[in-house]
């Protein structure tokens, strides 16, 4: 099969397309015949080796973390779904590989495709949406009247995010730039902060919770958004210890993570707050549920550019730009 193929880390060596045998299929795993793939900052991320040290993977190595298809092979174990099947998901780590014509996904990680969106629009959601809900729902438990700062609201998960706030029913204010207020509006914000003209620092207060996706800078103006008592949830960083252990970091990596992220905790004590940082993992049965909302026109996908399968390298540069609203997909069959 056609795939995009990385054989080392590098920042700026593009990826290569080439031929690879379709992906083993064990088990508890059905083959998904690509349809679309969803491109995220994590694949640059693995790319370039920043995350090797806690997310290590074997060379070559096909990156892609979204992916919406139809089921062409099952495993003997697997019960939930049937050859012919549409479906979307997030592959876990270190069963990746979107960027293909096949992919091999555990059937605990896949969900029937909303039936009123397109392959495309399946493949925007898994990553994005997983991530706002593991950190809106489980982690930060919101909760109707409450207020919430999402950093970023036109990104991938700051455009999930939003909607996902307002459907549970709280206030939600957020940071874009000018040419993407409306856009950020239309999505339900009630507060929008030109970040180039506004300090959020300054202008936000007595916050329940923060979703925390920007710099140092940012993460500590945020601390002083929040009320006593608050939130703070970063997905950027730096790890905490317990996020660390989650994914079952070696004790090495975790003492580094201690200390990356001493300061930021010790002052989030101080002031009463719980601070937090999001590993989101795989999730079929939270994606059934962000289907139906999704069936519900309760939120919708955003989708910036669909490039062709063969235009990866460039999609993936657009991606790394900063410059996408919403999300980048890659149409592949």
């Amino acid at each position: 099969m056609k795939a995009f193929i990385i054989d080392r880390y590098s920042k700026n060596e593009p990826m290569r397309l080439g031929e690879v045998p379709e992906p083993a299929l064990r088990d508890d795993e059905i083959l998904i015949q690509v349809h679309a793939a969803g491109l995220n900052l994590l694949d640059s991320k693995i790319k370039s080796g920043e995350l090797k040290r806690i997310l290590p993977y074997r060379m070559p190595l096909v990156l892609g973390h979204d992916v919406a298809g139809v089921v062409t092979r099952v495993g003997p174990r697997v019960r939930q779904f049937k050859v012919g099947d549409e479906v979307y998901s997030r592959p876990r780590d270190h069963r990746i590989g979107a960027f293909a014509e096949f992919v091999a996904v555990n059937e605990n990680d896949v969900a029937p495709k909303p039936g009123n969106i397109t392959m495309e629009e399946a493949a925007s959601l898994p990553l994005v949406s997983l991530t706002a809900w593991q950190a809106l729902v489980e982690r930060a438990n919101l909760q109707a009247g409450q207020k919430i700062f999402i950093q970023a609201g036109s990104g991938g998960v700051g455009t999930f995010a939003i909607q996902l706030s307002k459907q549970i029913g709280a206030t939600v204010a957020t940071t874009t730039s000018s040419a993407n207020v409306d856009l950020v509006k239309s999505l339900g914000a009630d507060t929008v902060i030109d970040y180039k003209n506004e300090d959020f620092g300054k202008v936000l207060r007595n916050y329940d919770v923060v979703l925390h996706s920007q710099d140092a800078g940012a993460l500590e103006k945020s601390l002083r958004v929040l009320k006593p008592g608050g939130t703070l949830i970063s997905i950027s960083g730096p790890p905490d210890p317990a996020s660390a252990t989650s994914i079952g970091a070696p004790w090495l990596v975790r003492l580094i993570v201690r200390l990356l992220s001493a300061g930021v905790r010790r002052r989030a004590k101080r002031r009463s707050l719980r601070y937090s940082f999001l590993f989101m993992r795989a999730n079929g049965q939270q994606l059934r549920e962000i289907g139906r909302l999704v069936e519900a026109g309760a939120v919708r996908p955003v989708i910036d550019r669909t490039f062709a399968f063969e235009s990866a390298n460039e999609a993936l540069a657009y991606v790394e730009s900063g410059r996408s609203k919403g999300k980048v997909v890659l149409k592949v069959k």
